[in-house]
């Protein structure tokens, strides 16, 4: 997935380099060699590690830029095998015994997401995973586990599978879980779910990973998220700590089909979008009415620059580099940048329509 944010107003004012013209031009004939003469990117990461080894690092430094780079370019190379198909992750709790509800309903939930044409994702442990991953089928499920010195083991389902990625790191594997996912489901869970779920809201929320939906999802009956949302009512909305259009970017349901629903309806008619500078491009696979732009701009006048600022409009230029996109109809506005639970309220308009 590119950028979701990029800027053409502040242009990199020096190319970056090694300070070494000779050694730079060394590292651009090295890729040339390598087959990959044209990745700008490439030859920026191969100056960093130069740079890198010059700052003398302790032997620490040097094990945590190794690993994460060795995690983070496996799991890209495993993912990069399924862009076509789009995937949900679950979380939950690894504890979760398999005569409890919330282990039946993430089960049910996995083979539901399977038959709608998505692949499940989660930590690749027991409990709500394992039981994700046995309701999704091994051939559709991905595991992303992490090295604990307890509880965390991979589940039979997912044990030996080629789609089972081993992290060091905590922080690349939920990299991961959230750039590599189109949709979100969190069932009871401790410590780590909380975490995982915090994240993924706190990236959407700053503009820092793109909007998907992310579902609360309780056994039938069950009051765990309940109770986790009159939490935050209670006390970081009515401290100000938050904002009510926060609430748009989540769901809470104890139903399995309302939350299967809120993941498929997200994608009905909106495709993707990017930000570059304050424009904002949605795609979308089907044009929306005229008629239907003038009451968009009324209802989130609030958002956008100015009255006639949400509008059609062509791929812009920056795009350039995603041409399989090109033909989908777009909008465009100028957006604030902050408040992304109305951005997400203005997606589900565009999917009504």
């Amino acid at each position: 997935m590119p950028s979701l944010i990029e800027s053409k107003a502040v242009p990199t004012a020096v190319p970056y380099s090694t300070g070494d013209p000779a050694m730079d031009e060394r590292l651009r004939q090295l890729l040339a060699d390598w087959g990959t003469p044209a990745c700008r990117e490439c030859l920026e990461m191969l100056m960093s590690v130069l740079k890198f080894a010059k700052q003398n690092p302790l032997r620490a430094d040097r094990k945590l830029f190794n690993q994460t780079l060795k995690e983070l370019r496996y799991a890209n190379k495993i993912f990069n095998q399924y862009r076509d198909r789009k995937k949900v992750v679950v979380f939950g709790s690894a504890r979760t015994p398999h005569r409890n509800r919330e282990y039946t309903a993430a089960h049910d939930f996995g083979a539901l997401m399977v038959k709608a044409g998505y692949m499940v994702i989660t930590g690749g442990g027991d409990g709500i995973m394992g039981a994700a991953q046995d309701g999704a089928g091994r051939e559709n499920s991905f595991g992303l586990n992490i090295a604990l010195p307890f509880e965390q083991k991979a589940n039979p389902v997912i044990f030996g599978d080629p789609k089972l990625i081993n992290f060091r790191y905590f922080f690349t594997r939920k990299l991961n879980f959230v750039r590599e996912s189109h949709a979100i489901a969190l069932f009871p869970g401790g410590f780590g779910t909380m975490d995982e779920g915090f994240e993924a809201i706190t990236l959407m929320q700053t503009g820092k990973a793109p909007l998907q939906p992310i579902v609360f999802v309780d056994a039938p009956g069950g009051n765990f998220w309940r109770t986790f949302e009159k939490y935050l009512r209670e006390h970081l909305l009515r401290d100000g700590l938050i904002s009510d259009y926060d609430f748009h970017l989540f769901k809470f349901t104890d139903d399995l089909r309302a939350a299967e629903k809120e993941i498929l309806t997200f994608y009905y008619n909106f495709h993707s979008y990017r930000i570059v500078d304050r424009q904002l491009v949605i795609r979308v696979q089907r044009a929306v009415p005229d008629g239907a732009l003038k009451r968009l701009r009324d209802d989130f006048a609030d958002i956008v620059g100015s009255h006639d600022d949400l509008k059609t409009c062509l791929a812009l230029p920056e795009e350039a580099n995603e041409p399989e996109l090109a033909h989908l109809p777009r909008l465009c506005l100028t957006f604030n940048l902050k408040a992304y639970g109305r951005l997400r309220q203005l997606i589900d308009r565009l999917n009504d329509f």
